[in-house]
């Protein structure tokens, strides 16, 4: 079947939701940790689960991606 506009298979593939995520145009991506700003644990970043879904194994603090915490203290 060919679309009235001939572009079968020409795309770039991003459909819906393939842009480039947040801060300045693109996520922090895939490997990574995940830091309790309150203790310090870091834990290894899981692709598809938020930083801030997670509770600290230590104390139970919400935890934050390693490089957003960088860019916050930065900021200070």
């Amino acid at each position: 079947m060919t679309h009235k506009h001939g572009l079968n298979g020409q795309g770039k593939g991003l459909g819906h939701g393939g842009g480039h995520g947040r801060h300045s145009g693109g996520g922090y991506g895939t490997g990574g940790f995940c830091i309790c700003a309150k203790c310090g644990t870091k834990v290894p970043h899981e692709q598809g689960i938020q930083c801030t879904k997670l509770k600290c194994p230590q104390c139970g603090h919400t935890m934050i991606r390693e490089e957003l915490l960088e860019e916050k203290r930065k900021k200070k």
